[in-house]
Parts: structure tokens; sequence; C-alpha cells
């Protein structure tokens, strides 16, 4: 039996698999680098280990230091995660070989699809079908798409429409997957454009036996990273159902597989036919739309198998003992889940990852809606990890109801003090064409997101907001109105970032504005009247007078504002055609020289955050007449790296 159990992982997974040890009485310990030391997870443990070393990017990535906070802590056994060593075969020797118990597959199993490579070749053999790209590929055979052969989430991932791009992008492709697995293999194979990505939950018993759990579908992705996931698959034949299921069995079966995992596999709806792209031999982000809609808690599996005491399958408050039976489930499918990722990153800038302080961070508690989270209010999100800061999931009776009560889940949340998805997420899950099941890997591609016209009161609600907080902090004058003017001939007019402003008076009778009625203010709440409707603004306003930022919540969504100071400071201005870090991270690579001529759009340098790599390229034809950086540098956000200075003659 298991008795204290450490978790090879940091954030949300970490906090998921303590809930269920609490609940099973298996006492907890975390590990955690510097960077991770303020997180939830961390203090959820009965016992933090902190991990040594200077590079926080790489600390989980240490087998040696996981096995050893596990012995200083007492522990018994390792549960992996996933991401970092959950599959890494030397790692489940390690801990086995310490006489510990590793809750996962064997790591025989892990070798066999840890390469997936290696797993493509197996399959292969087996009779499933696979994808494969020939050896010396033509313009015939693009697009191509280059992979990781270890790992996933998309790092280590390009793809490639032109042949003459197909050597710089396997390049790249080996250094991302480098950075993010240690593994710098890469693969290449077809690429299908409008394909869906469909995996099958599976658990086995390590004797031959396999359960299968239903399937999720996966499509909706960016970078080649799962955003919205769902189970059942929507708009999927039963046959062919049938069929992935059958296939996700046996290649299981096939190598004996002990515990959870995730056989993944393209499917190309237009001609009905899937193939197979990899074995997941871990616990996958989206396990919990599988658990919701089939009453189990898989990483209660995972104990049990790991304990050799068989199945637990939840269903409700009761423990029921499930006989393994190939492609059977223990509960079928009970409506509809549907799970998605919200990310500290910027969709409209090429989803950049973002890092800095969550100022408020505030999921409605409601019936039917689930979260798994890393993060809370106050908590840092650095430039170390992944940008995920949560999963939330909504289970209802049709997958209609999901996508309505998700979305309106989603719009009543409150993230402040960066910017995220979130409102890509409610727009994607009202889109008429998800809503109706036509989805693909293609459909933030090709996807137009709805126009919608920006709050002309937000501004004003900010500035409000601002004048209401000034007013509470004054120690002297307390009974004189903001912004009172014996003469009131000109408004007062409040600036922010953006070409963004509001013009309002203030006097003893309250605000007023052109056009609307202020029926109330206040520093955290603003209500404005226009044509008739009231809305009303909750806000939260930040920084040092004369520079604030308010976060806007209101039913149109949300705002984020940055005053412009009155008078700008000018050791603040940077010189035109400066390259800025567009996010916190680390120079990997400087293409050019001081000196050299670039044109617009050549790329300057790469810049790696958040274990993505992300190229900066010259905003215009000119010189490369400043380079204030070098491979390793470490820079922050809106620090100068370069300067590129227009040609203006002839």
């Amino acid at each position: 039996m298991i008795n204290r159990l450490l978790v090879a992982n940091r954030a949300e997974i970490a906090s998921r698999v303590f809930r269920t040890c609490r609940r099973l009485g298996i006492e907890t310990v975390a590990i955690h680098s510097d960077a991770d030391a303020g997180l939830p997870y961390v203090a959820e443990a009965d016992t933090a280990v902190r991990l040594p070393g200077n590079t926080p990017g790489e600390t989980y990535l240490r087998a040696d230091l996981a096995i050893e906070a596990a012995r200083k802590a007492g522990a018994d056994a390792i549960h992996p995660g996933y991401g970092f060593l959950s599959e890494n075969a030397d790692f489940a020797q390690a801990v086995v070989d310490a006489g510990l118990t590793w809750v996962g597959p064997d790591p025989s199993s892990i070798t066999s699809m840890g390469s997936k490579i290696g797993a493509k070749e197996l399959m292969k053999s087996a009779g499933v079908p696979i994808l494969e790209a020939p050896e010396s590929p033509t313009e015939a055979d693009l697009p191509l798409l280059v992979k990781a052969s270890a790992g996933g989430g998309g790092r280590g991932m390009r793809i490639v429409r032109a042949l003459a791009d197909l050597e710089t992008e396997i390049r790249r492709a080996r250094e991302e997957a480098a950075s993010a697995f240690g593994d710098g293999t890469v693969f290449v194979e077809p690429y299908v454009e409008r394909g869906r990505h469909v995996e099958v939950q599976v658990v086995g018993d390590g004797a031959g036996d396999v359960l299968v759990l239903g399937e999720r579908d996966c499509s909706i992705q960016r970078r080649h990273q799962k955003v919205v996931e769902e189970a059942p698959a929507p708009a999927l034949p039963q046959a062919t159902r049938e069929a992935l299921h059958e296939a996700a069995r046996a290649a299981a079966a096939a190598i004996d597989y002990r515990g959870a995992g995730t056989v993944e596999f393209l499917y190309d709806e237009d001609a009905d036919r899937f193939f197979f792209l990899e074995m997941n031999t871990r616990l996958q982000v989206e396990h919990p739309v599988t658990e919701l809609v089939h009453g189990v808690d898989l990483v209660e599996m995972q104990l049990a198998v790991a304990e050799g005491r068989g199945l637990g399958a939840r269903s409700g408050p009761a423990v029921e003992e499930v006989a393994l039976q190939p492609s059977r489930d223990p509960v079928g499918p009970q409506g509809h889940a549907i799970e998605v990722r919200l990310y500290a990153e910027d969709p409209a800038a090429d989803y950049q990852p973002q890092s800095g302080v969550l100022t408020t961070f505030e999921v409605p508690d409601e019936p039917g809606v689930r979260v798994d989270g890393g993060f809370v209010t106050g908590s840092e999100v650095s430039t170390f990890y992944d940008a995920m800061l949560a999963k939330v999931m909504v289970h209802a009776p049709s997958r209609e109801q999901a996508c309505r009560q998700l979305a309106g889940v989603l719009r009543r949340t409150r993230i402040h003090g960066l910017v995220t998805n979130r409102d890509q997420l409610v727009a994607i899950l009202t889109d008429p064409d998800f809503v109706a099941g036509r989805v693909s890997t293609a459909f933030l591609t090709e996807w137009a997101p709805p126009t919608r016209d920006a709050d002309s009161d937000a501004p004003l609600a900010a500035a409000l907001a601002i004048a209401e907080t000034q007013r509470a902090a004054r120690t002297v004058q307390q009974r004189i109105p903001v912004a009172f003017r014996n003469v009131p001939s000109q408004p007062q007019r409040t600036e922010f970032e953006g070409d963004l402003s509001a013009e309002w008076w203030g006097g003893r009778d309250g605000y007023s504005a052109e056009g609307v009625v202020v029926l109330a203010a206040a520093p955290d709440a603003v209500t404005i009247e226009r044509d008739g409707v009231a809305t009303t603004y909750a806000c939260r306003v930040t920084g040092l007078p004369g520079r604030e930022t308010v976060d806007v919540d209101a039913p149109s969504g949300y705002r984020r504002l940055v005053r412009v100071p009155r008078f700008l400071d000018p050791s603040e201005q940077v010189a035109s055609g400066s390259l800025l870090a567009p996010m916190p991270g680390s120079v990997v690579k400087v293409l050019v020289e001081q000196g050299q001529q670039v044109a617009a759009g050549d790329p300057v340098l790469v810049l790696e955050a958040m274990k993505m790599q992300h190229t900066v390229s010259a905003p215009t034809d000119g010189v490369v007449s400043r380079l204030e950086v070098a491979p390793g540098t470490q820079v922050a956000a809106g620090e100068v790296m370069a300067v590129v200075e227009e040609n203006t003659g002839g």
C-alpha cells in the first residue's frame, strides 16, 4: 500500500493528484523550484521539498533530484504527472531501483511507445494504419510536419509548406525539442490539413487486459497545442468509434500496458479513416473530461494498479471494483463534458506567452463546473514553464448545453494582471461551426473570430474609477468634489494607451459625460446608463497615481486600460526601429551583426520563453545600428534588444 506519495511535477497536475490522495488518506509530497515556491500546490502538500539549482527551467528534468527529494521526505511512491519526466523510461526504472513504487507503466512500455518513431513501427507491424513521409519528399508531398520523437504539447513541431524551408524547420524543431525534453530527435510525416485529433483513454492491468474508457476530441489547437477538449467526440460514426476503441485496446495490449494511457489518432473525416499518431504513456492534461462522462477517477485507478489491487472505478461517492474486460466501459458515457485551457497568452499577438502577477483570478463556483488550477489571485506566472493557468470544465446533459454553460462561466471569470485567451475561448464555444461539431485541427488557423465593437464606455468607467480611487486616498479637502471647477467650461480628459480616452465632468451632483448618465461611481464599480440601458463595470485600479492600470469587467468582455501620463519621462523613450522583447525570456540565437543591412521581415534573433522559441524580425529595411544582446542574454518584456535604423537615402 502507498502511504506517502511524491508528485514529480508542479502546479495544476500536482494539485490534481493531491486531491485524490487526500480522499484516499495518502500523505503527499511536493517538489518545487525557487520560481514555484509561492504556488498553491506547495502549500497543499503535507510536505514540500525545495529542489536545488540555478536554472528553474531544468529543475524538474533532474531525475536524481526527484528521487533524492522522495528519500528526504520519506515518500514510498512517485507519481510523474505529465510532461517533464513522465515518459522517461530511465527515470521510471530509477524509481523502481530505488525501492519506490512507480505510479505509471512498466519502463519497457515507456521505451516501446516513448519514441514516436519506434511506436509507429510497432503499430505498423500490428496492422494499425500510420502516416509515413517518403525519404526524399517532393513538392507533391507537401505540406509536411516535423515532429519531436520525445515529448509533445506542440513543442518541436513545425509545418513545412516549401521544400526550401525543410532543413531550417528541422533544425529549429530539434533545438526546441532538446530544450523542452532533453532529446532533439525529430521525424517528418505528411501533414493532414483538416484532420481531427481523436484520442482513446485506456487503462491496463499489466497482464494484457485493457479497459477502454471512450474517446476525446482535441482538434481545437494552436501551435499544435490543445486548447479545447471534449468527450465524447462529436459527429463520429459509431462504426468508426468502435474501430478506434479496438485499435487503442490492441495497441495497449500489445505491450501489456499497465496503468492509464492514451492512444492518439488523426481522423480524416472526409475519408472516414484514421491513423495512429502516438501513445502517451501517462495521464493526459485533458483526462478530466473522461472522468466526468464516465464517472471514474483516473488517478485513483493509477494508484490501484500501482498497488497491485486491480482497478477501483468511482461512480458517485461509491467505489466499484471493475473487472478488466477489453473495450468495455465500467460506466457508459453520461452526458457531455468540455474542457478549455486558460493560458496566460495573447492570441492577438501570435499567442505570445505572458508573465507577471495575477492580481485577480476568480472562476465562478457553480454546479457542473470543475476547475483544475495551478494559480490563484496573487500568484506569479514565471517565464520558465508552460503558460497554462487552469483547466475549466463543464459537464452537462448535452453538448449544446455544455457549450453554453462553459461560455457563461468564462464570461463571469475575473482575470486581472495578465493578458489571457479567455475571450478567445468564449468566442470558440459560441461559434456556430463549433457548436455544430464542425471541428478540425485547422479550425483556429482558418477561423475568423467574430468582430466585436469595443465597449465605448469602458474608458469612461476606468476614468471614473481612477477619480474615485484618488478621492478615497485624499488626506485633505475631502469634502470638495472630484474635479470641481467654478467654471466648468471644459471637461476633464483621461487618456489611455491605444488612443483611448474619456471626457467627463465632476461636481457636487456627481459625475456626468456626454450622451450618458452616470448612475453610480466607486473605486471598484461604475454604473453607466446609455440609451436607457444601465451597465455596471467592475473595476480594479492599480499602479502609481498618473500611471494607473484599470482592469474593467463587463458583460461585453474584459478590458485592461493603462493610463498615459500627462508628462512623459524622456529616459523612457526608445529609438525608432527598436526591437523590443515581446516577453521576458532568454536570447538563444543572434542572426545578424551590428552594421549589417537587413530587409523588412528578416529574422534578427530568436527568443525562448516558456520552452517555446519566437523569432524576432526586422520591422523595416535598414541597418542594424545597435545590438544589445548575445546568446544567453536574459531580457525583460519591453527591453531593447536591437535597433534597425531605416534606410532613408538612395
